[in-house]
């Protein structure tokens, strides 16, 4: 009976053997199929990703070249009107000319400034080691002769570096007085690009390189920059052939290496922008999916062969329900990652909406501040207009050229009044220089006079025999000065005799009083706040203190304002004053 049941035992056996054999079979087959998959569809997935990232830095650089190429294209023909210039090509007195294009060349962010006599020789040059070289052959010297327009030329120095200039040329009375040139500072991105694992460049419509991370490049095409080089030995080939087999599909060959290029156009003169960036990031990313993916079916393979042998019942149900407490804990982990990355997106939108209303709010008081600054030089044009177009009724034209002389001086003024204030706006830091506060304030009068013969006020001045001296930017010590007379003007109106009273004094410091007989101040704690005004609407919009005030900290010194004992108002600006010993030192 007993040797009768055997035959059906093992044959049962043998049975169980062969499925556990086929479903062990089956699951690897699975598990090398989807990973298969799995590799494909991530490998798209990141390289999209990763193509979609470089294209988006190289709209980023191609914005960059082209922003820096049209802020310096407006520079030449700004300079070739400067009549410090022209003055200076037409006396030959080139002694302040320098120093003037250097005061120019941080705020404008180029490289050099350069100012060329008709003969092609330098002149004038924020390098000055380059004081009386000679440009007559040079190409951006000959064709800004030629032409009206400003000239843009690419050059290659010794070094093989690619410089790049703007020029133009300076009329003076229909007649060429000389060139003045920008060189552009294109290689801070060059150099900015070096520090990114990216290889960029950027190339000319000749398909000539004029950019590039690496030096080598400049100069080739593209085709040459990228060739390959045979590798030397049998075994170095056999390493690289099998490195293409599991490399991804290449858009380009960099040092022997797979990269993915992307192209972009920058909208100037037909240049062109490339990137090539490694796979390596792509290739991290799949595999460690794939290795989650393989962990995950060496566990499914392990779970079945311990289930299939039937020997480890209690480890299996455990690793079950650690396997549960591991897909809870995951999906709690995706839910967390959800979360963020809402909060994220949600600070990101927060953060674009405080951006534009910023820049809003900036918008509207830089438009007010240049209302404001402005009106005062338009009012003394619209009187020596007026002046201008008597005398010509009398046939007086000698004397309408001097109205029409300060006209041109006011013009001047403005454009220093909205280059100080954006310089103000900005934070920007001005050179000073010593300033004569007994020059500053007759100017001050002479923009003032129209206003003041109109309404009639009395004037009296106190000034010291010595000349008083600050530290400072004169155009802005001058508008501290304009809006506290206009002020003071503005506080008279209505008085029977107005009167102004200017002292200045110099002692520890240097101090500039503004006194009135208007009604006095009624609220101290506004005075400096801007927009705060007790004018009419249309009259002011109560900037004129606010700036004043702000000029006058920059400067060092402090604005204050006081009621006088016999009535009016009193304004004190207290300034360091510019001592001997400061000056030598200075």
């Amino acid at each position: 009976m007993l040797n009768a049941q055997r035959p059906p035992k093992v044959t049962r056996t043998r049975t169980t053997s062969w499925r556990a054999r086929l479903a062990f079979a089956f699951l690897v087959v699975v598990a090398i199929a989807v990973v298969f998959v799995t590799n494909r569809l991530l490998t798209d997935r990141f390289t999209e990703t990763t193509r979609n990232r470089a294209e988006l830095r190289l709209v980023l650089y191609g914005g960059n070249l082209l922003s820096e190429l049209r802020q310096n294209a407006i520079v030449p023909q700004l300079l070739a009107r400067d009549p410090a210039l022209i003055s200076a090509l037409n006396t030959g007195d080139y002694t302040q000319s320098t120093q003037r294009l250097i005061s120019f060349v941080d705020e404008i962010g180029a490289a050099s400034l350069t100012l060329l006599d008709r003969d092609g020789r330098t002149v004038a040059s924020t390098d000055r080691n380059s004081l009386g070289q000679s440009h007559r052959q040079a190409p951006y010297y000959v064709d800004a002769l030629r032409s009206k327009d400003t000239i843009f030329k690419v050059l290659r120095d010794e070094t093989g570096r690619y410089r790049f200039f703007y020029s133009r040329r300076v009329d003076s009375q229909n007649q060429v007085v000389g060139v003045i040139m920008v060189e552009v500072d294109l290689g801070k991105y060059e150099r900015a690009w070096a520090g990114i694992s990216d290889a960029v460049l950027v190339t000319n419509s000749e398909g000539e390189i004029i950019l590039a991370t690496e030096p080598r490049w400049r100069g080739l095409s593209e085709a040459e920059a990228l060739q390959r080089e045979p590798v030397d030995s049998a075994i170095e080939r056999a390493i690289q052939a099998t490195a293409d087999w599991t490399a991804l599909p290449a858009d380009a060959y960099l040092r022997g290496e797979a990269v993915m290029r992307v192209e972009g156009r920058v909208a100037f003169r037909g240049w062109r922008i490339a990137s090539f960036t490694t796979y390596a990031s792509v290739r991290e990313k799949v595999n460690g999916f794939l290795a989650l993916e393989i962990m995950g079916f060496a566990i499914l393979l392990a779970l079945a062969f311990w289930i299939l042998n039937r020997k480890t019942a209690l480890r299996a149900a455990l690793f079950q329900r650690e396997s549960a407490e591991l897909r809870a804990l995951n999906a709690r982990l995706q839910r967390e990652i959800a979360e963020r990355e809402r909060v994220q997106e949600n600070l990101a939108v927060a953060e674009q909406t405080l951006a534009q209303s910023s820049k809003l709010a900036a918008l509207g008081e830089m438009s007010a501040a240049v209302s404001h600054e402005l009106n005062q030089p338009l009012a003394a044009m619209k009187t020596y207009l007026a002046g201008a177009r008597l005398l010509l009724n009398r046939n007086r034209p000698d004397e309408a050229l001097s109205s029409f002389q300060r006209i041109d001086d006011l013009l001047e003024r403005m454009g220093a009044i909205t280059k100080q204030l954006k310089s103000y706006a900005r934070q920007s830091g001005d050179t000073f220089e010593p300033v004569n506060l007994g020059d500053a304030l007759s100017s001050a009068l002479a923009m003032m006079e129209p206003q003041l013969r109109q309404r009639h006020v009395n004037i009296t001045r106190t000034l010291p025999k010595d000349p008083v001296q600050v530290m400072g930017d004169r155009v802005r010590v001058e508008q501290v000065m304009i809006n506290l007379l206009r002020n003071a003007m503005d506080a008279t109106e209505g008085v029977d005799e107005p009167t102004i009273d200017i002292l200045l004094a110099a002692g520890e410091t240097a101090v500039l009083t503004v006194r009135d007989n208007g009604h006095g101040i009624d609220n101290f704690d506004n005075l400096f706040e801007p927009f705060y005004t007790t004018k009419q609407p249309g009259d002011g919009v109560g900037l004129g203190l606010a700036i004043s005030s702000g000029i006058v900290n920059d400067l060092g010194g402090r604005l204050t304002a006081r009621n006088a004992s016999g009535g009016g108002a009193v304004f004190e600006v207290q300034l360091p004053i510019l001592t001997e010993e400061t000056r030598a030192a200075e």
